[in-house]
């Protein structure tokens, strides 16, 4: 029989009474002083944390400090470490999303700090209010993302509040087994890494070439050209057109919306982040037009370069004009997976980030896509990078899928023993 057992048997036979937040604790909201104000955080010393922050878990620091006028002038309440907080509010996972503190520190209005009595070990309350996540959610108000929680709502939740020893026992238990699921965590993220840039440097190693005038050699020196000389690109109807000899051949080729579905349809918002292709469009548009793209054309996220959206088609569908459909007009020049993996490089991303305006929304300039100088090898070499790159590929995508599902299946087993040492059964009063 475990410690944890013998504790249980000895102090709690008959189950575990069941308290209120209100009655174990004091709960404070807090509160932003005024942002526009420069004396209220321009070399702030008190540390203040927004709702974002309550996903890092422990708080050992926070991004923003306020001065001492900024917290005058506002409601937010300094709380002391070891301070339980839950997020009432926030956009998309946060509300209800659970951390405790280890500093002293302010908070803003969408957080509420909890400061328990010494009835609670704070970390037990931590740990527990880790298992009531959708619990949590469930019970504020609204529904969607428009849904928040209060400090009644707070105030009235139930918990479990076994004796401090055996509250002392379960934190004992759970910080052994999460500092233990950190460390393999880590080690797995960091064997994912190294794979990836290994992959990374024999992907740019092998597109390397010198540049030469002719195509006589074999070896690494061959012809360069831009994008244009060789590929055509779709764009929508109104969009100005340039001059062929700077960016080649622009079309409007359309389809109606009707002829697409959840997965012919590519907008950029289903094209996958960091060169993971693209999921199923939640969105297909019912009317109108769409650009058509073929089999082998290559799409590219046009919003946010740095997102490094990329996807060889597999099969015919429409996107819109967030998206460039590029297609290669000279095939018995250029394969589409070998100008694929030249463009899935970080040289290219990095080279069309340069290139977009604007801040807030940066687009990528259709020209200077085009402009893009790549190299020319003959075919049968660019056939064998293409093998080579296909076998790297598979696996890479072995461990991409294998590593992060074994840090998955790390996190469920962390959480599955976590809550069943935080189940209790309610004693009868």
């Amino acid at each position: 029989m475990s410690k944890l057992d013998q504790l249980i048997a000895e102090l709690c036979p008959d189950g575990v009474p069941f308290v209120t937040i209100g009655e174990i604790a004091e709960c404070y909201a807090g509160a932003t002083p005024k942002t526009g104000v420069a004396e209220y955080w321009q070399n702030g010393t008190i540390p203040w944390m927004s709702s974002g922050e309550v996903n890092n878990g422990v708080i050992h620091n926070v991004e923003k400090k306020i001065t001492q006028l900024g917290y005058d002038s506002s409601s937010t309440k300094l709380v002391p470490p070891n301070t339980v907080v839950v997020a009432l509010a926030g956009q998309g996972k946060t509300r209800g999303t659970v951390a405790i503190t280890r500093i002293e520190l302010c908070t803003n209005q969408s957080l509420c700090s909890i400061v328990v009595n010494d009835r609670v070990n704070s970390d037990f309350l931590y740990y527990y209010l880790q298992t009531q996540y959708q619990q949590l959610r469930m019970i504020s108000s609204g529904d969607g993302t428009r849904g928040g929680l209060n400090l009644q709502m707070i105030k009235a939740y139930k918990i479990p509040l076994p004796s401090l020893p055996i509250q002392n026992e379960i934190v004992r238990i759970l910080d052994n087994f999460t500092e233990l699921t950190a460390e393999l965590t880590a080690e797995l993220t960091a064997e994912l890494t190294a794979r990836r840039k290994q992959y990374d440097y024999y992907r740019d190693a092998l597109l390397t070439f010198e540049e030469t005038a002719t195509q006589s050699q074999t070896d690494r020196r061959v012809r360069w050209v831009t994008l244009s000389a060789l590929i055509q690109q779709y764009v929508p109807d109104g969009v100005k057109k340039v001059p062929l000899s700077e960016v080649g051949k622009y079309a409007t080729t359309r389809i109606d919306a009707s002829e697409v579905g959840s997965d012919s349809y590519v907008g950029v918002d289903n094209l996958l982040p960091e060169k993971q292709g693209k999921k199923t469009s939640n969105y297909v548009p019912t009317d109108g037009q769409v650009i058509q793209f073929l089999t082998d054309d290559l799409l590219i996220g046009n919003i946010r370069p740095y997102l490094k959206k990329i996807w060889l088609a597999t099969h015919n569908g429409g996107t819109n004009g967030d998206v460039l459909p590029i297609r290669i007009t000279h095939r018995d020049m250029l394969t589409p997976r070998f100008l694929y993996y030249l463009l899935s490089a970080d040289a290219f991303f990095a080279y069309d980030m340069q290139h977009s305006k604007g801040a807030k929304m940066p687009r990528g300039d259709k020209t200077a896509v085009m402009c893009y100088k790549i190299p020319l090898p003959p075919l049968p070499i660019q056939h064998e990078i293409v093998r080579i790159l296909d076998k790297f590929d598979a696996l890479t995508n072995d461990l991409t899928q294998g590593l992060p599902a074994e840090i998955a299946a790390r996190r469920k087993q962390y959480e599955y023993y976590r809550d069943k040492l935080l189940t209790f059964e309610e004693a009868i009063s």
